[in-house]
């Protein structure tokens, strides 16, 4: 992948627009803080609740969405996927102008099309590769979470110098500017998530706390080595590669690892993690998505709880109280 240099002057011609954070959830008020510690002019706009209200301790300009809109240069989209495509066209759209930028750090909705920005405006990616409250805390040490950008649509003729100053501002050029599309950041991240990151690990680690437990072990243990020292891998695994991990682990584990491990992986499970990635590529899961959020997100919240009430989350809760215990 190509990779960005941010030149003073892109930061310069960043810093000269007033910046509004729209949505100030996990990855707003993370981008929002770091953003005005770069020295942007930032301001906010959400919808009034307790994220408004945070953003007001947090001592930030708060205003309605619309409003926010109406008084910036950069609108920094940070809403969830599924809420994005309806708040923009009550109370962003209407109050559109030439010289806006349009910024995403998540193409979902123009790759789908959910939302059709007019011709007038920039569109621009500036995705972190990393949860929100890790985008504050690396920013805070001094360092930073890789970002990737995209320029969809350049207006202005200055689309890239405004994503790339916006993903300086928030810590990225302390780590990785890296050059993507919409397409390749959408299609990868919601693939990732999906087959790996939320739905692969946590359904393996399920079934094989479920097969120790139908086995006769203890409910705790089985969740202890299959669950818990999971983060330990997966540490190695994110400072320094899979060799690093096997150097660290020992050495029965390395060779069972290695010769068990690929057992799992069955043409059957490749088939269903590509047809995974048709769904991502097709539309048909974001189609999915969208229409189970417009129902009322009833069998979504269903889900969600199912997996609360499972065996495997009641032994992650009873050998948490036994840390816990201990360590009091």
């Amino acid at each position: 992948m190509n990779t960005y240099t941010v030149s003073p002057a892109d930061e310069q011609y960043f810093l000269s627009k007033r910046i509004a954070i729209l949505g100030y959830g996990s990855q707003g008020r993370a981008q929002a803080l770091n953003l005005r510690d770069s020295g942007a002019d930032v301001i906010v706009g959400n919808r009034a609740g307790k994220s408004f209200d945070r953003a007001a301790e947090d001592g930030f300009a708060v205003y309605s969405v619309s409003d926010a809109v109406q008084k910036a240069d950069v609108l920094a989209l940070l809403f969830p996927d599924e809420s994005a495509a309806d708040i923009y066209a009550e109370e962003i759209a209407p109050y559109l102008r030439e010289g806006h930028t349009l910024l995403f750090a998540h193409g979902f909705n123009i790759l789908y099309n959910l939302i059709q920005p007019p011709e007038f405006v920039d569109v621009v990616l500036a995705a972190p590769k990393g949860v929100g409250p890790m985008v504050r805390r690396l920013y805070e040490e001094g360092g930073g979470v890789a970002s990737l950008v995209s320029v969809h649509q350049d207006a202005s003729g200055h689309a890239l110098q405004t994503a790339l100053g916006f993903a300086a501002a928030i810590g990225s050029s302390r780590s990785a500017i890296l050059e993507s599309t919409f397409k390749d950041e959408t299609e990868t991240d919601l693939f990732g998530e999906q087959a790996i990151i939320c739905g692969g690990i946590p359904a393996l680690i399920e079934a094989a706390v479920d097969i120790l437990i139908e086995a006769g072990y203890p409910p705790e243990l089985a969740y202890s080595e299959c669950a818990h020292e999971v983060k330990l891998v997966i540490d190695l695994i994110y400072a320094k590669g899979f060799g690093a991990m096997y150097d660290s682990v020992s050495r029965t584990a390395s060779y069972g690892g290695i010769t068990r491990g690929k057992r799992l992986i069955s043409e059957r499970l490749k088939s269903d993690m590509k047809e995974i990635l048709r769904e991502v590529q097709s539309g048909e899961f974001a189609e999915e998505w969208v229409a189970e959020k417009r129902a009322g997100s009833g069998h979504f919240r269903e889900l969600v709880e199912n997996a609360r009430e499972s065996e495997m989350e009641k032994a992650g809760v009873a050998f948490r109280k036994i840390l816990e215990a201990k360590s009091e």
